[in-house]
């Protein structure tokens, strides 16, 4: 069986949850199948890995006019597979696209929902309607959709109601927990202004409305002043998310020690090392289909406090493996808490709660990693995902 996966992200080129799915998923298929993997941006050098630039009459064009050029530019080389598999929207026009030229079946992983977004106008204009058109297109047509999480296939099955829930399949994301483990590293953690004595709350994501770091860096300004904030974002959707989360945290710096913001791309080590001295680590996201980075903190050992909101619940086990922050959202598609300052309260208080006992939040980290072991391999979702291409071809 051959199978071509096609997504916007993939190493080195990661930037995102879903780009550390597709690799993962992709090296763990690999073992059984033959996967061809077709990417935007530069030339790879792995084996089997092809790789798709903007095209040049495109340069200057709307980034969702560019996106839908680079699909095109792939859709004739797919020629000769038996499936194709797209990850997010930017790749979901290739996949329905080829499943139509080739008379091959179409799956489609749902990393986040277009509709669920509606601030990516912010960055994209008009380009938002055609990535949300695209997106409808594809997800009523394929063969199967994969959820990343129950969560996620409800929000789908409401965002579009043509699509048959006989076709969307709930399969997890994962995490190698050989790779994501537990790294002592105090000289590099002083290196970059954490003290590995003091306790600490970590953050790990990207700029962008759906992960909530406004709400975090207000919750932030009510913890105890020993506790430490440790920012490891960058990316940022838009110039005017930067600047709001930048004004915040300056406020936040002013008044308390102990902010740290890493604005860098870090190798998993050096990020390793920070989630295992984190005390906790935060999801404050309003929007989160699973939570790839729930699960690397997990494996680090980290107790993780996450809004119970989209797939998260499936993964922190609320006084297991971390706690839950209690949240009540406008059904706008924004994910906006209906009382911000409620939710920012909470959450303040469910951090202190975890910061202020280290001895539990080390239970909470250990029952993480056995739970992310246990429950998250990545050879298991890739059994059951071929599993489902079997179905699809038979």
């Amino acid at each position: 069986m051959r199978v071509d996966v096609i997504t916007k992200e993939y190493p080195p080129e990661v930037y995102g949850g879903a780009g550390v799915h597709v690799a993962e998923l992709v090296a763990a298929l690999r073992r059984s199948i033959d996967v061809q993997v077709r990417a935007f941006g530069s030339e790879r050098g792995e084996p089997g890995t092809h790789a798709y630039r903007t095209p040049v009459e495109l340069s200057s064009a709307n980034p969702a006019v560019q996106t839908l050029g680079t699909d095109l530019a792939m859709v004739s080389d797919i020629a000769g597979a038996d499936l194709v598999h797209s990850h997010t929207w930017y790749a979901n026009f290739a996949g329905h696209l080829a499943s139509q030229l080739h008379g091959i079946p179409h799956v489609l992983t749902a990393h986040s929902l277009e509709p669920l977004r509606p601030w990516k106008a912010e960055q994209l204009g008009g380009g938002y309607a055609v990535s949300s058109g695209i997106e409808k297109l594809a997800y009523e047509n394929a063969a199967a959709i994969i959820a990343v999480s129950a969560g996620m296939r409800n929000d789908i099955l409401r965002s579009y109601p043509q699509v048959d829930p006989a076709r969307v399949r709930v399969i997890h994301n994962g995490i190698d927990v050989e790779r994501w483990r537990p790294v002592h590293d105090d000289a590099f953690l002083r290196g970059i202004g954490m003290d590995p004595d003091r306790p600490s709350v970590v953050f790990v994501g990207r700029i962008t409305r759906q992960k909530g770091l406004p709400y975090l860096l207000r919750a932030a300004a009510q913890l105890p002043p020993d506790v430490q904030l440790v920012l490891c974002a960058g990316a940022p959707d838009t110039p005017e998310i930067m600047a709001e989360v930048h004004a915040l945290a300056g406020l936040l710096q002013q008044s308390r020690q102990g902010v740290v913001w890493i604005e860098r791309m870090l190798p998993r080590d050096e990020l390793s090392a920070i989630l295992t001295a984190a005390t906790t680590f935060v999801c404050p996201s309003v929007y989160e289909p699973l939570g790839i980075v729930n699960l690397e903190a997990m494996a680090c050992g980290a107790a993780v406090v996450g809004t119970a909101t989209g797939g998260i619940p499936e993964v922190v086990a609320d006084g297991v493996t971390g706690r839950l922050v209690p949240i009540e959202q406008v059904q706008d598609g924004t994910g906006t808490p209906v009382d911000p300052e409620r939710y920012v309260a909470d959450l303040a208080a469910v951090l202190t709660e975890v910061a202020t006992d280290p001895a539990r939040a080390k239970a909470y980290g250990e029952a993480g990693r056995e739970r992310a072991r246990a429950e998250f391999s990545w050879d298991a979702i890739a059994d059951t995902t071929r599993s489902l291409y079997d179905e699809l071809t038979a």
